[in-house]
């Protein structure tokens, strides 16, 4: 799949950072903050750009990926009132060692950035992960995702193993939720969910990810 980009950089101090954005907004998606865990509501083109960019975090370790959504309208049916706090979204590799501290100030010194357009294996190519559960109890494991609240963004620090891994749930709306929801009216629900049961998420909430095809612009 062919992904349009932009790349930003950023300097602050002696340190620049590689910040990468989608070139075109994400207009069909929402992150949540719902206290316990976290909600995304997506259409099919957010759905599947979104898988694109979790495999580029897979293979940018030395990147800020950054999924600008917090002032998106919502899909238009009613969605839960506790937790209505909306969030951007940072995909990080772990090696980085970043500090969310930092990102506020990042953020207010990108510009429009340069236009890339990069080329990645098709979801056909993202195969059923293979999970370990018993490695996330070792100290050592780093194929977890990790979570960090700061400047009313998500930050999700991983492996590459644990970001390529779970690409697959995006691809997954993006491929069976649109057909889903019109054939089931009577419960057009289709969703998937990155769970703490996986043996993918350490210090980090679960994600519920949810097609929705009708929003309210």
């Amino acid at each position: 799949m062919k992904l349009p980009l932009t790349i930003h950089q950023a300097r602050l101090g002696a340190t620049e950072f590689k910040v990468i954005r989608p070139a075109r907004p994400l207009v069909h998606a929402v992150l949540i903050d719902h206290d316990r865990h976290l909600d995304t509501y997506l259409d099919q083109d957010a759905a599947q750009r979104i898988g694109g960019l979790w495999k580029l975090a897979a293979s940018s370790p030395r990147s800020l990926v950054h999924l600008p959504m917090r002032g998106n309208r919502g899909p238009s049916r009613e969605l839960p009132e506790d937790g209505t706090r909306q969030l951007d979204l940072v995909l990080l590799h772990h090696s980085l060692q970043f500090a969310p501290s930092r990102w506020k100030e990042i953020r207010g010194r990108l510009g429009p950035g340069r236009p890339q357009t990069v080329t990645l294996p098709g979801p056909g190519h993202t195969r059923e992960a293979v999970i370990d559960h018993e490695a996330r109890h070792y100290q050592e494991n780093r194929d977890l995702f990790h979570q960090h609240l700061h400047a009313e963004t998500l930050f999700m620090t991983g492996s590459a193993k644990v970001f390529r891994d779970t690409a697959r749930h995006f691809f997954d709306v993006a491929r069976n939720g649109p057909g889903y929801v019109p054939a089931h009216p009577s419960h057009p629900h289709f969703c998937t969910e990155l769970h703490s049961n996986d043996g993918v998420l350490g210090d980090a909430r679960e994600i519920h990810i949810e097609y929705c095809d009708q929003w309210d612009s």
